[in-house]
């Protein structure tokens, strides 16, 4: 292994193709699905704030742990570049095509593939588009979602919050907004989970999205509309076919992501009186309770992927260049470095990671800030008396390599 260009000359703690692959963790399988907060503490302790991992498929990877590395990382696209282009592994044909990280990890014709000019000219557009559609009333949409889904379990007196609430209501506005009818809206749910989720039927769901896109986008072409699949085929940057397809499918897999965290919002105000009755009456305010859950459970655990342009050293290991890096932005909010006791409230403090970070960013923030918001109050003011039907330690989460995600949230309530 060349030591070129590293600053350190210590040999590295570690390389994820040096290591046998048994001594590993694995960021997939039963063990990652139930305690991946248990794998992140155990290579903190292990390697530090960078450890050798291993994705879907035994491929080696680095879980960037630290807070601190995270941001190196994430503000540094000239030395990890987000474009696929530059992963070793996949340029030497080690990734097979049917492997289920491609849909996370591959090149496409996107801004979130991309760096530098190509980036600025796509990204320039998605913000473009996302502005005017945040300016045609996302609360309005999201208002009428909330009430016709509320509607749907309102006489029950009992629903589940992830299944019949959380799972759909985002992933229902943005479909509005990108210009789909609402049953493919709800088709899409279970694509954009499954992309998220890996295994075998990932590609297949991925491939099943780009295809509604697709149609979407020629309809648009002659039938113009008021969306973001129109913003996207009119805008001067003037984006191919594939171009807009595939930013079409970056949105709604946000807003997938989207329904995660609005099932943790919601898991924390019904398993905390004092933060339910506060925003009942008003004195609490749903972004501090957004924020809160944003540090403690962010919607996506670990980002996907970053890929070192030459040898760097980064956490006292040795990362050469080709290698992938993936982003944990929940080990990473909770650095013990930067977050000696987790227990201090961070209120006001917006540096949590959840969003990734540099020219990358979420652009889509203050969207599904929007959605939360009316998502929470239209469905505390249309249900009073609405109460966990379970313990709150009965609640439980599955995880994939990505995110880990409420199973549900059984409420009861008044009718």
């Amino acid at each position: 292994m060349s030591d070129d260009n590293l600053d350190s000359p210590e040999a590295p703690r570690g390389c994820p193709v040096a290591h046998g692959s048994a001594e590993l963790a694995r960021l997939y399988g039963p063990e990652a699905a139930t305690d991946p907060l248990g794998i992140y503490e155990r290579l903190r302790k292990e390697h530090g704030s960078v450890a050798p991992v291993l994705l879907d498929g035994d491929v080696p990877a680095w879980l960037v742990l630290g807070y601190r590395d995270s941001r190196r990382v994430l503000d540094n696209p000239r030395q990890f570049p987000r474009d696929a282009r530059n992963w070793r592994d996949s340029r030497e044909g080690r990734i097979a095509e049917t492997s289920p990280l491609i849909p996370m990890l591959a090149w496409r014709p996107d801004c979130v593939s991309q760096d530098g000019e190509a980036h600025r000219r796509l990204r320039g557009a998605v913000n473009d588009v996302l502005q005017a559609a945040a300016g045609r009333g996302i609360r309005r949409h999201a208002t009428h979602f909330a009430n016709k889904l509320i509607d749907g379990f309102a006489d029950s007196g009992s629903a589940d919050l992830v299944a019949d609430y959380a799972d759909l209501m985002p992933m229902l506005v943005m479909s509005r907004i990108l210009g789909l009818a609402e049953a493919e809206g709800r088709r899409l749910v279970e694509s954009c989970a499954q992309v998220l989720k890996g295994g075998e039927d990932a590609l297949v769901h991925d491939g099943m999205i780009r295809e509604i896109f697709g149609e979407l986008a020629e309809r648009r072409r002659s039938e113009p509309g008021s969306d973001l699949a129109t913003g996207l085929l009119e805008h001067h940057a003037a984006l191919d076919h594939d171009e807009v397809v595939h930013h079409l499918r970056v949105v709604l897999l946000a807003a997938h992501v989207t329904t995660n965290l609005l099932a943790r919002v919601l898991q924390l105000v019904l398993t905390d009186a004092s933060r339910l009755s506060g925003l009942i009456s008003g004195q609490l305010n749903i972004s501090a309770v957004v924020e809160e859950v944003m540090w403690n459970s962010p919607p996506l655990g670990v980002l996907p992927g970053r890929f070192a342009a030459s040898d760097v050293e980064l956490g006292g290991h040795r990362i050469e260049e080709g290698d992938l890096l993936v982003l944990g932005l929940a080990p990473g909010n909770i650095d013990p470095e930067v977050r000696p006791d987790p227990s201090v409230s961070v209120h006001g403090n917006q540096a949590h990671l959840a969003f990734g970070a540099g020219p990358h960013e979420c652009p889509g923030q203050s969207i599904g800030q929007s959605m939360i918001e009316v998502a929470v109050d239209v469905l505390l003011h249309r249900l009073p008396g609405l109460r966990l039907a379970v313990p709150a330690d009965e609640l439980t989460t599955t995880a994939s390599t990505w995110d880990s995600r409420l199973d549900g949230l059984p409420v009861e309530f008044p009718v």
